[in-house]
């Protein structure tokens, strides 16, 4: 026998077919769970009706989700790292489709919001470890770049396609079956994920198991987003704001403590040495709190003031999702490794500025191809900044922390959304409340707090893009005596 015949193979890489796959089961999982966070949005005035929620408890419909979501996203992340994390995101889609046929199912409201804590510990397991799926199949940095860009306009996507459907399947078959359609999704998830996500080994929960931290963390981040989403019913200043998030900061703190002094940490301070993974966290909470006000006040303000129906405000917003979608698809990749990360994101913030500005101008009576079309294209800019932020987010992460770098980057999304939900939505109706009692029509009183939110929105993207000016790093340059660089 020749030596060549007799020498064991090497091992393959994965295939790329394999790894495609495996990136469209990951982004459709986050299409469900996306989906499922803004068509419950259209559906809410019918489900109220149906089950005889008050206006207090209706609330939790969506603030169930939100908490458990929030809340359970890093310790996911870190045990997807200690016990596999194709292991955690076949359980979190497994548990998010079981809720689903709950919360379809529900005859009460307590059910309903019990469903749906369910479908967001679900969506948390799942999502967490996504990203870290992700960066650990595509290692070089261009089909890392690609891979990223459609993991992020996924989510843009899912948005603005879940206001369409909403209203669409609300109106057509009833509210149940906006969570019955996650059911076939979640199945088709599950099947193939099975065969094509990677089938690694974690070390256990031995390894990084610190049932203090998780809990210290947990409760925290929970409490936080709590009293965060409450203060539209309590206030700012009021003892219950003022109290629990007191407390979710104490809580917060003492598991930094913890981190820096545990044998085995849930989350290993050195990953936040990185300027990159902590600049990328911090600019994201000040994004993604100032677009809210893009993605949900502008769709109150097509259907409160301009009068729109649900299913044509989900088709005004798809201008802004089909160039989202083209830029994060087609172009960003190649301008990051063109001009850099950095660079490609100071672009993005900067027509996002734009964006949000521009809305502060709005009429009453706004003509949509005048008024609105062209801030839906500027939209762009979200995907010029997501996917780079992601990038970013994710870059300090070895192999063996990507799960928690997921799961962190994740968390601080749902912070900056509940930022966003209680700062902008609270000041556009106290200043509506202000504009009413001074004798304003109720759509000029609207728009009026809506202005106040946009131009909230304005400075908290403008903090962003001086946070990424001074923390992020400018790229080194290649010069034509350092081949290895080039």
């Amino acid at each position: 026998m020749s030596a060549t015949a007799s020498a064991a193979p090497a091992p393959a890489p994965p295939a790329t077919r394999s790894r495609h796959l495996a990136l469209g089961v990951i982004a459709t999982g986050l299409l469900m769970t996306v989906l499922d966070g803004s068509i419950v949005t259209v559906a809410m005035p019918t489900i109220q009706n149906d089950l005889g929620f008050t206006p207090a408890a209706l609330s939790w419909v969506v603030n169930a989700y939100l908490i458990a979501f929030g809340g359970l996203l890093l310790l996911c992340g870190r045990l997807g790292d200690l016990l596999g994390r194709r292991r955690m995101f076949l359980a979190g889609t497994a548990v998010f489709t079981a809720a689903s046929v709950l919360a379809g199912a529900a005859g009460s409201p307590a059910l309903l919001i019990t469903a749906r804590f369910l479908q967001g510990a679900g969506s948390a397991m799942a999502s967490a470890v996504g990203l870290g799926i992700l960066v650990t199949l595509f290692t070089e940095s261009r089909e890392r770049a690609r891979a990223i860009a459609v993991f992020s306009f996924t989510g843009a996507a899912g948005a603005s396609i879940g206001q369409v459907l909403g209203g669409v399947l609300t109106d057509a078959l009833g509210w149940h079956w906006i969570f019955f359609i996650n059911v076939p999704i979640g199945l088709a998830v599950l099947l193939v994920a099975v065969r094509v996500l990677p089938a690694e080994r974690g070390p256990g929960l031995a390894a990084g198991a610190d049932t203090v931290g998780a809990l210290l963390v947990t409760a925290g981040v929970m409490l936080g987003i709590y009293s965060v989403v409450e203060v539209e019913s309590y206030g700012w200043l009021s003892a219950h704001t003022i109290g629990l998030g007191a407390l979710a900061l104490v809580l917060l703190a003492a598991f930094v403590i913890r981190q820096a002094t545990a044998a085995t940490p849930l989350l290993p301070l050195r990953i936040l040495r990185s300027r990159s993974v902590a600049g990328a966290n911090l600019i994201q909470v000040l994004m993604v709190a100032a677009l809210f006000s893009f993605q949900i006040l502008v769709a109150l303000y097509l259907q409160r003031v301009l009068g729109y129906g649900a299913t044509a405000t989900g088709l005004a917003m798809l201008p802004a999702a089909a160039v989202i979608g083209a830029v994060s698809l087609g172009v960003s990749a190649r301008l990051s490794a063109r001009f850099g990360d950095r660079n490609v994101l100071l672009v993005g913030l900067a027509l996002l500025i734009g964006v949000i500005g521009l809305l502060t101008r709005l009429p009453v009576h706004a003509h949509y191809a005048t008024d609105l079309l062209p801030v839906m294209f500027l939209a762009a800019g979200f995907g010029l900044a997501l996917p780079t932020l992601t990038t970013l987010g994710m870059s300090g992460a070895s192999e063996k922390d990507a799960g928690l770098a997921s799961g962190l980057f994740n968390t601080t999304q749902q912070i900056g959304m509940a930022m966003g939900v209680a700062v902008l939505s609270t000041l556009a109706a106290a200043r509506t409340d202000t504009l009413l009692a001074s004798g304003s029509s109720r759509p000029e009183a609207l728009t009026g707090g809506y202005h106040l939110a946009f131009a909230v929105g304005t400075g908290l993207l403008a903090t962003a893009f001086l946070v990424a000016v001074a923390v992020l790093r400018r790229p080194a340059r290649a010069t034509a005596t350092d081949p290895a660089t080039a």
